[in-house]
């Protein structure tokens, strides 16, 4: 199943990502770099079912490594340290991230040939599409 999200993908919309960033609690500067960035997201698997996540920009490159249902420690593009753990729901990849008492999770899902991914934080949205490249 995660097979359909293998490959290289290029975001091609960001919709309400300032909002989520605010949220998370990332400061200005970087906010302003994080809503002009449009990052390609590579995803691969190996044999032994480990999964990795690129995110790709001319400005941050950052990348985790995982299997499924099993707990990591992941750093993420805006320094926050975080203990995460995706799992496989009703064929969408879930990320949930864990630090100082707070939770957000990236929802990831392959629809009509493009990579949705749905930002939660509380009662915010962001929605980032990717489309896939040849």
């Amino acid at each position: 199943m995660v097979e359909r999200f293998v490959g290289t993908w290029k975001m091609v919309t960001s919709d309400n990502f300032d909002e989520y960033m605010k949220a998370l609690g990332v400061g200005f500067a970087t906010r302003q770099v994080g809503n002009r960035t449009k990052p390609s997201l590579i995803v691969a698997m190996d044999d032994q079912g480990m999964i990795s996540m690129k995110s790709q920009s001319t400005f941050k490159t950052t990348e985790i490594k995982f299997k499924l249902n099993e707990e990591f420690d992941e750093t993420t593009a805006d320094d926050r340290k975080t203990k995460t753990v995706v799992t496989l729901e009703n064929s969408k990849l879930v990320q949930k991230q864990m630090w100082d008492g707070k939770e957000t999770t990236v929802e990831r899902e392959v629809t009509d040939g493009k990579l949705i991914a749905k930002c939660v934080m509380g009662d915010v949205v962001a929605v980032r599409t990717y489309v896939k490249e040849a």
